[in-house]
């Protein structure tokens, strides 16, 4: 599926090619919910990083979340590039060198309109602010920390990546 999308005063836009491209997956961790979660989560799509054609690069911001080891309290720097416009501050999408081929857009960001996901994945509930309260399906999965399957194969589990086209 041809996913289209574009930050608020459309300084950015974006296009790429999505073989997941339903909105299935919350992050609750800090990090998501920080730089791209007005409902105290995120969520991000799966996206073939090779299609992507962006108009208005020059817009563009990259932000790497420093991250705490929470036994040593040590910190390093993500490897994941979370993009936002730096006109108005809108999250867009991650791309992380780790998986080349991939890049996340954000859910939010996507104007094209999104199939709608028979049940939902709600990761990183650990790291959930304690004002949130998951909306959970009753045939929604829920992890404190990474759940047990990839964008993909939630897809494959469910039919879905043929259906999205």
């Amino acid at each position: 599926m041809k996913l289209e999308g574009s930050c608020h005063c459309k300084a950015v836009r974006f296009s790429l090619e999505s073989a997941e491209p339903y909105p299935f997956m919350r992050c609750y961790c800090s990090i998501c919910r920080k730089t791209a979660g007005a409902g105290g989560y995120a969520i991000n799509l799966g996206g073939d990083n090779r299609t992507l054609a962006v108009e208005g690069r020059e817009n563009l911001s990259v932000y790497q979340a420093r991250m705490i080891d929470p036994e040593t309290g040590s910190a390093r720097v993500s490897d994941g590039q979370r993009h936002f416009c730096k006109v108005c501050g809108s999250a867009l999408w991650l791309w992380d060198p780790n998986w080349p081929d991939l890049v996340h857009p954000l859910a939010s960001a996507i104007d094209s309109d999104l199939p709608s996901p028979p049940e939902c994945t709600h990761l990183m509930l650990g790291s959930k602010a304690s004002w949130v309260e998951p909306q959970v399906g009753p045939d929604d999965r829920c992890f404190d920390e990474y759940p047990d399957e990839s964008l993909a194969q939630w897809h494959q589990r469910l039919g879905l990546q043929d259906n999205a086209d």
